[in-house]
């Protein structure tokens, strides 16, 4: 076998795979161009499309970064990125991967952007043999969300992020910084995350119980929603002066702005997914201010790029120079994924399915969101990274997302006290 580029299959094995169900092309299979295919899904429409907001700019840095090519196994190959829209959608995802396994023929595939995407696409991966790298899904939601055994993990799909014992951590850190009535009122949406997050074993209800907060769940809503009155009441009701939830910008735009007009003025409030993006918060206008939020990565944190040395606050500023917009949090997990995928490559022994796969487990780098390593856990095909608590604060005539809790990782510094609403 020549790196892989020829394949030979004996009869037996096509009748077995074809008693199977079904003959698939094995993903290795491609023109002798000696150029290394890597897939990428990421919601571009859709809902979930401002997660890939940096996605036009990392493609741009990977091809700069690459342009030479990279050396695998001795060869040297160049790398094309072959990029699918999952449209927001979990079937759309799946489609897209099957896509390029099947039909582009990629060698490995990454994807980020919530389990919506993360969850199909490594789906299709672990049943096709394909290589996969994931982010930007709380491990939780990720691998028990796929049927994760602990005991045996999956056999082709790693992920890094980090987990709801984090999250839930860094908001009840943040919450004991200013009196309240310890009342927190749930917006969980009836999906993958929502679910994950309200679950009465794993979710947060019983380590908030534990840390003396009650919580008020009316229950899951069906996203996309755009009327919350029911919640707003019940959690006036219960004087609650906490809001936690996850759930996307458009949902939680729908209930802030309610919330105002039905005179509902909580103290904290703490949104996951909705408040992680300027843009979004730019659309809140005035109430922005104060809204708190987990912090996956910041220019704070002290991290640079394995792929072109890049810290934290040269990638924040170098997509603000060419973009024009604010750096947002996905931007070091979109490069982060790159930066694993070539890393695993270059110390394959071939760019056979398995030799990428046995890389890929593994991996010890230190990337732009920490360092990354599939083997400590907290279950196999899991690597954790550190997560901090941050508040939008008034800065000139918008807001700056800053570090103001770090219970969970202290190697990321704080810079600003946390607030009450006002």
């Amino acid at each position: 076998m020549n790196h892989g580029l020829k394949f030979n299959v004996d009869r037996r094995s096509v009748i077995k795979t074809l008693a199977a169900g079904t003959l698939l092309q094995a993903p290795w299979v491609h023109a002798a161009n000696n150029t290394i295919k890597i897939g990428y899904v990421s919601p571009q429409t859709g809902p979930l499309a401002i997660f890939a907001e940096p996605d036009a700019f990392t493609l741009a840095e990977m091809k700069r970064a690459l342009a030479g090519g990279i050396k695998v196994g001795g060869k040297s190959y160049a790398v094309e990125f072959v990029v699918k829209d999952s449209q927001s959608n979990s079937n759309r995802a799946a489609e897209a991967a099957s896509e390029l396994i099947l039909k582009d023929k990629v060698h490995l595939v990454v994807a980020g952007s919530t389990p919506a995407t993360t969850n199909p696409v490594a789906d299709q991966c672990e049943l096709n043999g394909m290589p996969c790298i994931t982010n930007d899904t709380p491990w939780q939601p990720h691998f028990f969300g796929r049927g994760g055994d602990p005991k045996k993990g999956f056999d082709w799909t790693y992920h890094f992020f980090w987990g709801l014992e984090d999250v839930i951590g860094v908001f009840t850190n943040l919450w004991t910084q200013t009196p309240t009535n310890k009342v927190i009122g749930a917006l969980f949406p009836n999906d993958s995350d929502g679910n994950a997050w309200g679950d009465p074993k794993m979710g947060f209800p019983p380590v908030l119980a534990q840390k003396g907060f009650k919580l008020v769940d009316k229950g899951r809503f069906q996203s996309p929603a755009d009327d919350f009155s029911a919640y707003i009441a019940e959690f006036k009701k219960n004087n609650v002066e906490i809001v936690t939830g996850v759930l996307p910008p458009p949902d939680f735009a729908n209930f802030w702005s309610q919330a105002a007009q039905q005179g509902f003025k909580p103290k904290i409030v703490t949104a996951a997914k909705a408040t992680e993006f300027p843009a979004a918060i730019q659309s809140f206008g005035p109430r922005a201010e104060g809204l708190s939020v987990e912090v996956w990565w910041s220019p704070a944190h002290p991290f640079s790029s394995s792929l072109n040395g890049q810290s934290s606050a040269a990638l924040a500023a170098a997509y603000t120079k060419a973009t024009s917009r604010p750096w947002a949090m996905p931007l070091a997990f979109k490069h982060s994924l790159f930066e694993v995928a070539v890393d695993a490559l270059k110390r394959s022994a071939d760019l056979k399915p398995e030799s990428i796969r046995d890389a890929i487990r593994d991996t010890n780098l230190n990337t732009i969101v920490g360092p990354i390593n599939f083997k400590r856990g907290p279950v196999p095909n899991v690597a954790k990274t550190p997560l901090v608590g941050g508040q939008w604060q008034k800065a000139g005539k918008g807001f700056d997302l800053v570090v103001v809790e770090n219970s969970q990782a202290p190697m990321v510094p704080v810079q600003a006290k946390f607030a009450a609403l006002k």
